[in-house]
């Protein structure tokens, strides 16, 4: 197709003219004033390629595992709420798009479809995402996505509080779909309070778990245990000691707490802190292949991308899915190539210029 989206950012214009007002203010809505958000972005821009030339690229690798599944290239689909926003197919969609390409999905708490029926759409492997809201309730989700074929549980632990999305709060907005894996009970819906679906300012009635729960967690199940949203090397060496098996750096794309670094940011003293114990990933903030090759340079195994699957849906529901994760294989193929580069698996060390001082924020003495 001769206008096909050539970008992310085509397929973010696009998704822009086509959703609903207060959608697409949903899916772009960042906690507070949106620095993190913004920053996620921007951090990326901050480190520079290095390219090297004179080298036999013709050959290139791309594929690479996360915790034993092989995926065609080190991007995955990121847990996010609410599919039917930008589809009707929602999540089922989601995990087409994502089989067709050959990669990982995980599927958020508050889908719109339930787990069961997504785990059976789309070819590539799904970890399930968690959000804590009470122990029947994570005992009841662990086994059903155990049961279902999940390959991991995906922990989010940056919803210690409820945060507000000043859009939402101005747009008054509600999601106008039942959350598929609870029945839609005035009671079941409102388990998911301060969670990243839930706009309004109510806290929940359950408090996070805590660093000693994780035991509990891992005896409900024998699936590996991942942490999304752990943003310092202090929380990365509680993890590692605790027996994850793997930490999502992410910021949950600003949309929890404002005013921190950028996830990018992060990933060093991360990377440094779990000392090859636990697989690290990274979201938020990843638009371009570059950005990929960044990521991966500073230690990341695979990175996983957000919102640009609303915009992919929101144009051409699981086939946009696809074609987003596609431009983002072509982008990184031809970066790979323009720096020497011919495996994903073995970067060569600096391949990235990262300014002076740039990711050193945390602590570096931890025993």
């Amino acid at each position: 197709m001769s206008d096909a989206p050539v970008s992310l950012r085509d397929y973010e214009a696009r998704a822009k003219l086509s959703l609903p007002h207060n959608h697409w203010e949903f899916i772009e809505a960042g906690a507070m004033t949106e620095s993190t958000t913004r920053r996620n972005t921007s951090a990326f821009e901050d480190l520079k390629l290095r390219p090297r030339f004179l080298r036999d690229v013709e050959n290139r690798k791309l594929s690479t595992t996360v915790l034993g599944s092989e995926i065609s290239l080190p991007v995955m689909v990121c847990p996010a709420g609410g599919h039917k926003l930008a589809h009707p197919d929602g999540e089922l969609a989601t995990a087409r798009g994502a089989g067709m390409s050959n990669t990982l999905m995980m599927l958020s708490t508050s889908s719109h479809y339930p787990m069961e029926q997504v785990a059976e759409a789309g070819a590539g492997p799904k970890w399930f995402q968690l959000y804590h809201r009470g122990y029947e309730v994570t005992e009841m989700l662990v086994h059903r996505a155990e049961e279902a074929g999940f390959k991991a549980i995906v922990l989010t632990v940056d919803t210690p509080v409820p945060s507000p999305k000043e859009r939402d709060v101005h747009n008054h907005y509600e999601n106008p779909f039942p959350l598929g894996n609870f029945i839609a009970s005035a009671e079941q819906t409102a388990a998911m309070s301060g969670t990243d679906e839930a706009p309004n300012w109510r806290p929940s009635q359950v408090p996070a778990l805590k660093w000693d729960e994780l035991e509990w967690l891992r005896g409900l199940t024998s699936l590996p245990l991942v942490l999304k949203g752990v943003r310092t090397a202090e929380d990365a060496h509680i993890a590692v000691e605790n027996g994850v098996n793997g930490i999502l750096v992410s910021t949950h794309g600003g949309r929890q707490i404002d005013q921190t670094l950028g996830a990018v940011e992060m990933l060093p003293e991360i990377v440094e802190a779990s000392r090859g114990q636990a697989e690290v990933y990274l979201d938020s903030g990843v638009r371009r292949g570059a950005d990929v090759l960044k990521a991966l340079a500073l230690g990341a195994r695979a990175v996983a991308v957000g919102r640009p699957l609303y915009w992919g849906l929101a144009v051409a529901g699981a086939e946009g899915v696809h074609g987003m994760l596609e431009v983002l294989r072509r982008e990184l193929d031809h970066d790979m190539g323009a720096c020497g580069q011919t495996d994903v698996e073995e970067l060569e060390p600096g391949i990235i210029h990262v300014p002076q001082g740039w990711g050193t924020f945390g602590a570096t003495n931890i025993p």
